[in-house]
């Protein structure tokens, strides 16, 4: 489909003379004789670019291109005008003008300019989407009263520049709260640097954190920047900070204070401002007891504590993230939407995942690859979940600390048993169990139960 271009200008002869060149270069062509006129189009059918004249009787070109922007932001506006000026030209493109043309008009720049403005527009468009992709990858799934917690406490510090020192056993999700840090921090524009303390050999560390100078140790072919220089203005993330050894711990602690630091075989010293947000799935006060863990490190990290809980302490999450994760291995693996029955739900919920939300993923990953259908049943659910304890399903309700959460869960359990008894009919199960159907349906929703019937 060809890109359709608006030409607003108050010159007919100017209007027919971009008309001829630009539908010449296969481009679809819209005209406006003023800025009312622009308004109106680009409301009722936005083009992909505008060709906009700034001196126009009645709304000028400034006046048209603000609000155009307001209108629709990513739309590029190249202006054109006969009288150019730097100040007219700054101005502009503090409105948001993609670029500025003189008149006479050159029109070989103009098709220049108008193809530049529609490939930086699809690059932004990309741009937003990669994005988009990346907030629905790392997204903190849950309702539960413990992640609320956790969500509200990185609302309130991912704004400031706090230091904070994350929580949690295996797979909880901790380089999510990390990332959401950043996503909601003044430096969401900056880099966003991992380093998995636990994952670089102890003979490397130094180089990884700091980077080197060429020739300073055997293999140091070329210089390199180091995981700190690299996220300077942004956030780097310290993962499992209780693996590194105390020398490299002690290097780090100058760092955290001075914010700079030398290259491993250099002797400039570097500058950095950081934002460091660590993690860690030890309970650092005992190891600090150990010996294992330098006492004035921790302080100096742990300025805001957060805890991210074990899944089988937010059990009623468990249906939305299986939901989530079921949409997201179904688009990456080009499979059609599948819907998991209440009868495996009620495994999944039951199950006390010792690998925590990360085996949960695997194990929803597994069951969307391998059930043929588009409903995955009870049969379908690997067997160490199918087959756990009957004594664990009944009585995992205490494991919850919370009553309201123990609550959650079993008016879960009770509607999807209830509505298995009544064949999946809504109605009649708010019949039998004393609540308006409205009302059973907003609590269907809540749970993130899905109906047999609605996947068939």
């Amino acid at each position: 489909m060809s890109k359709q271009i608006l030409v607003v200008d108050d010159e007919e002869r100017i209007r027919q003379s971009l008309n001829g060149v630009l539908k010449d270069e296969g481009y679809e062509v819209l005209e406006a004789k003023d800025g009312v006129q622009a308004l109106k189009q680009i409301e009722s059918d936005p083009p992909d670019a505008v060709l906009l004249d700034i001196w126009m009787p009645g709304m000028d070109g400034m006046e048209t291109l603000e609000r155009i922007k307001a209108q629709i932001p990513n739309l590029p506006v190249i202006m054109i005008s006969g009288h150019a000026n730097i100040e007219l030209a700054v101005k502009a493109t503090k409105l948001g003008a993609y670029d500025f043309i003189e008149k006479p008009l050159s029109l070989e720049k103009v098709l220049l300019t108008v193809n530049h403005a529609l490939v930086f527009s699809k690059l932004e468009q990309e741009n937003r989407a990669l994005r988009q992709e990346i907030q629905r990858k790392y997204e903190i799934v849950g309702n539960s009263t413990g992640i609320l917690q956790l969500k509200e406490q990185i609302k309130i510090v991912a704004p400031t520049n706090g230091w904070v020192l994350i929580a949690g056993e295996n797979g909880t999700g901790k380089e999510l709260v990390a990332r959401e840090i950043h996503q909601l921090s003044l430096r969401v524009d900056k880099p966003f640097v991992e380093v998995n303390c636990a994952a670089i050999p102890e003979e490397l560390i130094e180089s990884e954190l700091f980077g080197h100078e060429k020739g300073s140790f055997t293999g140091a072919l070329t210089k390199r920047r180091g995981k700190f220089d690299l996220a300077n203005d942004g956030t780097i993330f310290l993962d499992e900070i209780a693996d590194m050894s105390l020398k490299t711990q002690a290097k780090i602690l100058r760092i955290l204070q001075e914010q700079k630091f030398e290259r491993v075989g250099g002797t400039e010293m570097i500058y950095v401002d950081v934002r460091v947000v660590a993690a860690t799935n030890r309970d650092l006060k005992e190891e600090m007891q150990k010996g294992g863990f330098r006492e004035d490190l921790y302080y100096r990290l742990n300025v805001i504590p957060l805890v991210v809980p074990p899944l089988r302490e937010r059990r009623t999450d468990i249906p939305l993230l299986a939901e989530h994760f079921v949409a997201e291995f179904c688009l990456e693996n080009h499979k059609e939407l599948k819907k998991i029955s209440p009868e495996a739900m009620d495994l999944l919920t039951s199950y006390p995942w010792p690998g925590n939300v990360r085996e949960l993923r695997n194990v929803i990953e597994r069951m969307v690859i391998m059930t043929r259908g588009v409903l995955i049943e009870a049969k379908d659910v690997p067997d160490p979940v199918r087959e756990q304890p009957k004594a664990q399903l009944e009585f995992s309700f205490f494991e919850y600390n919370l009553l309201k959460d123990a609550r959650r869960e079993f008016e879960r359990r009770f509607i999807v048993k209830k509505l298995t008894e009544n064949e999946e009919n809504v109605s009649k199960t708010a019949e039998v169990i004393g609540i308006e159907r409205s009302n059973l349906h907003r609590k269907i929703k809540s749970y993130g139960i899905d109906l047999k019937r609605e996947a068939q």
